[in-house]
Protein backbone atom coordinates (compact mmCIF):
# COMPACT_ATOMS: atom_id res chain seq x y z
CA UNK A 1 0.00 0.00 0.00
CA UNK A 2 1.55 4.00 -0.80
CA UNK A 3 1.09 6.33 1.20
CA UNK A 4 0.95 10.18 -0.42
CA UNK A 5 2.40 13.04 2.00
CA UNK A 6 1.14 16.32 1.36
CA UNK A 7 3.55 19.50 1.39
CA UNK A 8 3.01 21.83 3.10
CA UNK A 9 4.66 24.19 1.32
CA UNK A 10 3.26 23.59 -1.57
CA UNK A 11 -0.16 25.25 -0.53
CA UNK A 12 -1.32 28.14 -2.63
CA UNK A 13 -1.54 31.51 -1.04
CA UNK A 14 -5.10 32.62 -2.32
CA UNK A 15 -4.62 36.43 -4.19
CA UNK A 16 -4.28 39.32 -2.41
CA UNK A 17 -3.50 37.69 0.61
CA UNK A 18 -7.07 36.30 1.13
CA UNK A 19 -8.85 39.66 0.95
CA UNK A 20 -11.72 39.79 -0.94
CA UNK A 21 -15.57 41.05 -0.90
CA UNK A 22 -17.49 37.92 0.69
CA UNK A 23 -15.43 38.32 3.77
CA UNK A 24 -15.93 42.00 3.53
CA UNK A 25 -19.43 41.85 3.16
CA UNK A 26 -19.72 39.42 5.97
CA UNK A 27 -17.73 41.99 8.04
CA UNK A 28 -19.79 44.53 7.42
CA UNK A 29 -23.12 42.60 8.20
CA UNK A 30 -22.08 41.43 11.64
CA UNK A 31 -21.16 45.23 12.33
CA UNK A 32 -24.50 46.54 11.01
CA UNK A 33 -26.24 43.42 12.95
CA UNK A 34 -24.72 44.73 16.22
CA UNK A 35 -27.09 47.13 18.49
CA UNK A 36 -24.51 49.01 20.52
CA UNK A 37 -22.58 49.83 17.16
CA UNK A 38 -25.53 50.95 14.97
CA UNK A 39 -26.51 53.27 17.97
CA UNK A 40 -22.99 54.94 18.01
CA UNK A 41 -23.06 55.07 14.27
CA UNK A 42 -26.78 56.44 13.49
CA UNK A 43 -28.43 57.82 17.02
CA UNK A 44 -25.45 59.06 19.23
CA UNK A 45 -24.07 61.67 16.84
CA UNK A 46 -27.06 62.67 15.91
CA UNK A 47 -28.82 63.50 19.10
CA UNK A 48 -25.48 65.38 20.14
CA UNK A 49 -25.51 67.85 17.08
CA UNK A 50 -29.13 68.51 17.79
CA UNK A 51 -28.77 68.68 21.88
CA UNK A 52 -25.91 71.47 21.08
CA UNK A 53 -27.46 73.28 18.42
CA UNK A 54 -31.09 73.11 19.37
CA UNK A 55 -29.73 75.70 22.54
CA UNK A 56 -30.81 79.53 22.05
CA UNK A 57 -27.28 80.38 20.79
CA UNK A 58 -26.73 82.53 18.19
CA UNK A 59 -25.35 79.79 16.15
CA UNK A 60 -25.09 82.49 12.91
CA UNK A 61 -22.08 83.43 13.83
CA UNK A 62 -19.07 83.24 11.65
CA UNK A 63 -16.45 80.65 11.31
CA UNK A 64 -14.24 80.79 8.46
CA UNK A 65 -16.68 80.19 5.24
CA UNK A 66 -19.67 79.14 7.44
CA UNK A 67 -20.98 79.56 10.76
CA UNK A 68 -20.71 78.17 13.97
CA UNK A 69 -23.41 75.57 13.71
CA UNK A 70 -21.36 74.28 10.75
CA UNK A 71 -18.43 74.15 13.41
CA UNK A 72 -19.84 71.98 15.29
CA UNK A 73 -21.52 69.46 12.58
CA UNK A 74 -18.08 68.79 11.73
CA UNK A 75 -16.67 68.15 14.87
CA UNK A 76 -20.30 65.91 16.12
CA UNK A 77 -19.50 64.32 12.29
CA UNK A 78 -15.64 63.21 13.80
CA UNK A 79 -16.97 62.32 17.16
CA UNK A 80 -19.25 59.95 15.93
CA UNK A 81 -17.09 58.68 13.02
CA UNK A 82 -14.41 57.94 15.72
CA UNK A 83 -16.48 56.43 17.76
CA UNK A 84 -17.86 53.62 15.27
CA UNK A 85 -14.02 53.20 13.52
CA UNK A 86 -12.77 52.29 17.07
CA UNK A 87 -15.40 49.79 17.79
CA UNK A 88 -15.27 48.29 14.54
CA UNK A 89 -11.21 47.81 14.95
CA UNK A 90 -12.42 46.73 18.94
CA UNK A 91 -14.22 43.66 17.31
CA UNK A 92 -10.96 41.98 17.50
CA UNK A 93 -10.87 41.91 21.18
CA UNK A 94 -14.31 39.88 20.84
CA UNK A 95 -12.78 37.75 18.43
CA UNK A 96 -9.74 36.70 20.14
CA UNK A 97 -11.96 35.72 22.75
CA UNK A 98 -14.36 33.65 20.55
CA UNK A 99 -11.12 32.05 19.42
CA UNK A 100 -11.56 33.20 15.92
CA UNK A 101 -8.66 35.16 15.25
CA UNK A 102 -6.85 31.76 16.23
CA UNK A 103 -8.67 29.87 13.68
CA UNK A 104 -7.88 32.70 10.97
CA UNK A 105 -3.89 32.72 11.65
CA UNK A 106 -4.23 28.86 10.43
CA UNK A 107 -5.32 30.27 7.16
CA UNK A 108 -3.45 31.77 4.44
CA UNK A 109 -4.55 34.96 5.33
CA UNK A 110 -2.30 37.11 5.54
CA UNK A 111 -2.00 39.54 8.51
CA UNK A 112 -2.02 42.88 6.04
CA UNK A 113 -5.52 41.55 4.34
CA UNK A 114 -6.87 41.03 7.66
CA UNK A 115 -5.96 44.63 8.71
CA UNK A 116 -7.02 46.07 5.37
CA UNK A 117 -10.79 44.40 5.72
CA UNK A 118 -11.11 45.87 9.28
CA UNK A 119 -9.61 48.95 8.30
CA UNK A 120 -12.59 49.22 5.00
CA UNK A 121 -15.20 47.77 7.50
CA UNK A 122 -14.07 51.08 9.77
CA UNK A 123 -14.10 53.89 7.00
CA UNK A 124 -17.39 52.54 5.70
CA UNK A 125 -19.04 52.59 9.16
CA UNK A 126 -17.59 55.96 9.69
CA UNK A 127 -19.03 57.06 6.14
CA UNK A 128 -22.62 56.02 7.67
CA UNK A 129 -21.79 58.32 10.95
CA UNK A 130 -20.53 61.41 8.69
CA UNK A 131 -24.06 60.99 6.52
CA UNK A 132 -25.82 61.03 9.43
CA UNK A 133 -24.72 63.75 10.84
CA UNK A 134 -24.89 65.86 7.45
CA UNK A 135 -28.39 64.84 7.02
CA UNK A 136 -29.63 66.16 10.29
CA UNK A 137 -27.90 69.66 9.39
CA UNK A 138 -29.76 69.90 6.42
CA UNK A 139 -32.68 68.79 7.70
CA UNK A 140 -32.33 71.17 10.81
CA UNK A 141 -31.10 74.13 8.31
CA UNK A 142 -29.19 75.83 10.96
CA UNK A 143 -25.69 75.42 9.60
CA UNK A 144 -24.45 76.96 6.66
CA UNK A 145 -21.50 76.65 4.40
CA UNK A 146 -20.25 76.22 0.53
CA UNK A 147 -21.18 72.86 -1.35
CA UNK A 148 -17.48 72.23 -1.81
CA UNK A 149 -16.47 72.57 2.07
CA UNK A 150 -19.38 70.75 3.33
CA UNK A 151 -18.33 67.69 0.37
CA UNK A 152 -14.40 68.23 1.34
CA UNK A 153 -14.90 68.07 4.90
CA UNK A 154 -16.89 65.01 5.44
CA UNK A 155 -14.03 63.38 3.22
CA UNK A 156 -11.53 64.30 5.36
CA UNK A 157 -13.41 63.85 8.40
CA UNK A 158 -13.87 60.15 6.85
CA UNK A 159 -9.82 59.55 6.47
CA UNK A 160 -9.19 61.31 9.98
CA UNK A 161 -11.37 58.20 11.41
CA UNK A 162 -8.79 56.04 10.63
CA UNK A 163 -6.56 56.84 13.40
CA UNK A 164 -8.81 55.66 15.67
CA UNK A 165 -9.77 52.19 13.77
CA UNK A 166 -6.29 52.11 14.65
CA UNK A 167 -7.06 52.94 17.99
CA UNK A 168 -9.50 50.14 18.51
CA UNK A 169 -7.21 47.36 16.68
CA UNK A 170 -5.16 48.32 19.54
CA UNK A 171 -6.48 48.36 22.10
CA UNK A 172 -8.40 45.11 20.82
CA UNK A 173 -5.41 43.35 21.45
CA UNK A 174 -4.53 44.51 24.75
CA UNK A 175 -8.00 44.59 26.65
CA UNK A 176 -10.03 40.65 26.76
CA UNK A 177 -13.14 40.85 25.17
CA UNK A 178 -15.94 42.91 25.39
CA UNK A 179 -13.65 45.07 27.92
CA UNK A 180 -12.53 46.72 24.90
CA UNK A 181 -15.45 49.53 23.97
CA UNK A 182 -16.08 49.75 27.87
CA UNK A 183 -12.87 51.37 27.82
CA UNK A 184 -13.04 53.12 24.40
CA UNK A 185 -16.54 54.31 24.81
CA UNK A 186 -15.77 56.82 27.88
CA UNK A 187 -12.36 57.01 26.50
CA UNK A 188 -12.78 58.65 23.48
CA UNK A 189 -15.54 60.86 25.28
CA UNK A 190 -13.17 62.77 28.06
CA UNK A 191 -10.64 62.89 24.48
CA UNK A 192 -13.26 64.82 22.93
CA UNK A 193 -14.15 67.21 25.62
CA UNK A 194 -10.11 67.56 25.91
CA UNK A 195 -9.35 67.86 22.24
CA UNK A 196 -11.75 70.71 21.09
CA UNK A 197 -13.96 68.74 19.71
CA UNK A 198 -17.05 69.80 21.79
CA UNK A 199 -16.86 73.66 21.48
CA UNK A 200 -13.72 76.12 19.83
CA UNK A 201 -10.91 76.46 22.57
CA UNK A 202 -9.28 79.66 23.51
CA UNK A 203 -5.42 79.39 22.27
CA UNK A 204 -2.73 79.86 25.31
CA UNK A 205 -5.88 78.68 28.23
CA UNK A 206 -4.77 76.14 30.27
CA UNK A 207 -7.45 74.03 28.57
CA UNK A 208 -6.02 74.36 25.29
CA UNK A 209 -1.88 73.56 26.15
CA UNK A 210 -3.25 70.11 27.58
CA UNK A 211 -5.51 69.98 24.33
CA UNK A 212 -2.57 70.03 22.00
CA UNK A 213 -0.88 66.96 23.42
CA UNK A 214 -4.08 65.05 22.48
CA UNK A 215 -5.43 62.47 19.94
CA UNK A 216 -8.40 64.35 18.94
CA UNK A 217 -6.84 67.75 18.99
CA UNK A 218 -5.14 67.36 16.09
CA UNK A 219 -7.48 65.07 13.53
CA UNK A 220 -10.34 67.64 14.62
CA UNK A 221 -8.27 70.68 13.46
CA UNK A 222 -7.54 68.63 9.90
CA UNK A 223 -11.48 67.78 9.86
CA UNK A 224 -12.73 71.53 10.40
CA UNK A 225 -9.39 73.22 7.96
CA UNK A 226 -11.79 73.21 4.83
CA UNK A 227 -14.15 75.34 7.16
CA UNK A 228 -11.91 77.46 8.98
CA UNK A 229 -9.08 77.70 6.71
CA UNK A 230 -6.45 77.42 9.21
CA UNK A 231 -4.11 74.57 10.25
CA UNK A 232 -1.52 75.23 12.56
CA UNK A 233 1.84 73.09 11.75
CA UNK A 234 1.57 71.69 15.45
CA UNK A 235 -2.06 70.52 14.55
CA UNK A 236 -0.81 68.52 11.71
CA UNK A 237 1.95 67.15 13.85
CA UNK A 238 -0.11 65.69 16.44
CA UNK A 239 -2.66 64.19 13.88
CA UNK A 240 0.17 62.46 11.77
CA UNK A 241 2.10 61.21 14.90
CA UNK A 242 -1.35 59.67 16.88
CA UNK A 243 -1.86 57.95 13.73
CA UNK A 244 1.80 56.25 13.45
CA UNK A 245 1.32 55.75 17.38
CA UNK A 246 -1.61 53.86 17.01
CA UNK A 247 -0.95 52.04 13.60
CA UNK A 248 2.33 51.05 14.99
CA UNK A 249 1.14 49.73 18.21
CA UNK A 250 -1.46 47.41 16.62
CA UNK A 251 0.97 46.29 14.30
CA UNK A 252 3.07 45.37 17.44
CA UNK A 253 0.31 43.76 19.58
CA UNK A 254 -0.50 41.95 15.97
CA UNK A 255 2.60 40.54 15.73
CA UNK A 256 3.10 39.44 19.06
CA UNK A 257 -0.34 37.88 19.14
CA UNK A 258 0.31 35.73 15.50
CA UNK A 259 3.83 35.12 16.83
CA UNK A 260 1.60 32.49 19.44
CA UNK A 261 0.74 30.23 16.71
Amino acid sequence: MSTTTVDPTARKVPPLGGFNLTMLRIELMRMLRNRRTVIFTLVLPAALYFAITGSDKDWDKPAGSGNQAAYILISMALYGAALTAASCGSMVALERALGWSRQLRLTPLNPVSYILVKALVALTMGAFAIAVVNACGIFQGRAEMPTDVWVVSAVVTLFCTLTFAALGVFVGYVVPGENAMQILGPGLALLSFLGGVFWPLTEGSAVWHVAVFTPMYGVAEVARAPLTHELPWYAAVNAALWLAIFVGGAAWRMGKDTARV
